[in-house]
């Protein structure tokens, strides 16, 4: 239940959290108006470099440094730009040690991309207290609160945030909470209202890719196809939209468009997320060799993530399940649930469970991830499987078919499993 969320935004609308009534119109200053915009380098990293290049003593351009350097990272792949965020930062905080509520800003962002959520909630909340209204602290408090599964908190963080500064990377964060908490149709509209405030090539790619998503999770196909490829049409240089929309393509029999597509999607963001997805749409292919070499790829920027500073259970449990390694798969499941009880985590620690032969652990936060209130077709799977190696065929059947109704075409691989399993009790592992 993963989705995409920006440091910042140029739509300017408003929502309350708790509901998808209170939206207002556009407000302030965007990016197309702003003078400065038009003479300003297109490139954030250009520009915050020209800055600090101007005045080396400006702490607010080396934290804007790190930001630029930590969303080039996440929307490249590429984690070696996390060294050069941590470097900027402390060049920012050489020359203002104290109060310098920019930094923490950035120190956060830089924590939540290497998923260190608990200090980026720290950083976050330092931020806090210097500038109650920085709206930027609270974007970063929603997404370290959001992932360590402290939903009342990650609400109201999101809230704090639209109160202050109502745009788009608000809206988002504010969709991506409903959705969390079931609230589709209300999530779904709110991203709905952002793309008809979105002007920029990007701002409505990101709006289109979010529709594309809650489309996709609910099982829409045709509205999810319909989402990515308007959504291409406005942005075609965006990885997610591609990823959308080859995602869509197998499920809808155009294997080859989908095939080629991940090979252009893992090639412009080499992401061991994306290299494993196209990994098992070429094993679901019956190229297995090939897709060995991709997971080979996914465990090499792995560790390369690892050691630019992150921590990423859920892929290393992802990496060791697919190397028929149970064992560590349940080791790296356990040390992410040690960290954080989001329910992407308590799902993951349940799969874990269930591949170490032990279903009866699994089914407690298995569970969980059903009972988040996140509507997953996913957690439904696996939740029918366990009980199914519990000997519990009634249940799992009806959670089963719940997972297929929910999205027929979840996983290349699992959704034809799942009705597989649908015909008889027998257990696949």
């Amino acid at each position: 239940m993963r989705r995409t969320v920006l440091i910042g935004g140029a739509a300017a609308l408003a929502v309350a959290v708790t509901g998808a009534a209170a939206v207002f119109g556009p407000t302030g200053n965007t990016p197309a108006t702003a003078p400065a915009a038009a003479a300003a380098p297109a490139d954030p990293i250009v520009r915050a470099q020209e800055r600090v290049r101007l005045v080396p003593g400006d702490w607010r351009g080396w934290a804007a440094l790190a930001v630029a350097y930590v969303e080039r990272g996440r929307t490249t792949g590429d984690p070696t730009n996390y060294p050069r965020a941590d470097e900027a930062v402390r060049r920012s905080l050489a020359v203002r040690a104290t109060g310098n509520g920019e930094a923490l800003v950035a120190q956060g962002a830089l924590a939540n991309a290497r998923h260190e959520f608990a200090a980026a909630r720290r950083f976050a909340l330092d931020a806090t207290k210097i500038n109650e209204h920085d709206a930027d602290a609270y974007a970063v408090l929603a997404d370290a609160e959001t992932q360590l599964g402290n939903v009342a908190a990650a609400t109201a963080a999101v809230q704090r945030q639209l109160d202050l500064r109502p745009g788009l990377s608000a809206y988002a964060r504010a969709s991506y909470d409903l959705e969390l908490r079931g609230k589709v149709a209300e999530a779904t509209d709110l991203m709905r209202r952002a793309l008809d405030a979105a002007f920029s090539p990007s701002d409505i790619g990101f709006c289109r890719v979010q529709l594309g998503d809650l489309a996709w999770h609910a099982g829409d196909l045709h509205e999810a196809t319909r989402q990515y490829d308007a959504g291409l049409a406005a942005d075609p240089t965006s990885v997610t939209l591609r990823r959308g929309k080859a995602r869509a393509d197998w499920a809808a029999g155009r294997r080859e468009a989908a095939l080629a597509g991940y090979a252009d999607i893992t090639h412009r963001a080499p992401t061991p997320s994306y290299v494993l997805e196209y990994a098992d749409l070429l094993r679901a292919a019956g190229r297995a060799a090939e897709a060995d070499a991709q997971l080979d790829l996914a465990v090499a920027g792995h560790r390369l993530f690892t050691a630019a500073g992150g921590v990423d259970g859920l892929t290393g449990t992802a990496l060791a399940l697919a190397a028929g390694d149970p064992a560590t798969a349940l080791k790296e499941a356990r040390g992410e649930w040690s960290r954080r009880s989001h329910a992407d985590v308590a799902d993951n620690l349940a799969w874990a469970l269930h591949h170490a032969g032990r279903d009866a652990e699994a089914l407690r936060y298995a569970r969980a991830a059903v009972q988040s209130g996140a509507k997953s077709a996913t957690y439904m799977y696996h939740l029918g499987v366990i009980e199914l190696g519990l000997g519990r065929t009634g249940p799992a059947k009806a959670d089963l078919a719940a997972a297929l109704r929910l999205n027929p075409h979840f996983s290349p691989t699992d959704a034809p499993l799942a009705r597989t399993l649908l015909a008889g009790p027998e257990v696949t592992r």
